[in-house]
C-alpha cells in the first residue's frame, strides 16, 4: 500500500486494516472498533469515514459530502478531519495509479 502525502485530493483513503468501521445500533452512531476499544463517531466523522473505502478519491468524497450536507464550505473541515484520521492511524492512502 502506498501512503502518499495525506490529502492529495487525487489519492484514495481507506480505513486502515487494524480498524473496523460499522454502524452500532446501541450507540445510534457509526463507530470505529480496534483491539483496544472503540471510538464513537459524530455524524460528520461517520459520514466522512463511511466514504473512505479506497474506491473514491479525496476529491470525490469531498464532492459527495458537499451534496450530502448541502454546503460548499466543507472542504477545509473534511481535509482537517482526514489529516487527523491519518495521523491517528485510522486512515491510509494510495495514489490513483495503484490498482
Amino acid at each position: 500500500m502506498n501512503n502518499p502525502s495525506p490529502l492529495s485530493r487525487t489519492s484514495y483513503p481507506r480505513i486502515a486494516p487494524l480498524y473496523r468501521f460499522q454502524w452500532e445500533a446501541a450507540q445510534n452512531a457509526y463507530v470505529l472498533l480496534f483491539p483496544e476499544g472503540m471510538v464513537q463517531l459524530n455524524v460528520a466523522a461517520g459520514e466522512i469515514l463511511r466514504r473512505c473505502d479506497g474506491k473514491q478519491s479525496a476529491e470525490q468524497i469531498i464532492a459527495d459530502l458537499r451534496i450530502a450536507f448541502q454546503s460548499d464550505a466543507i472542504d477545509d473541515d473534511v481535509e482537517a478531519f482526514l489529516r487527523s484520521a491519518t495521523s491517528d492511524g485510522w486512515v491510509e492512502w494510495r495514489d490513483g495509479a495503484t490498482p
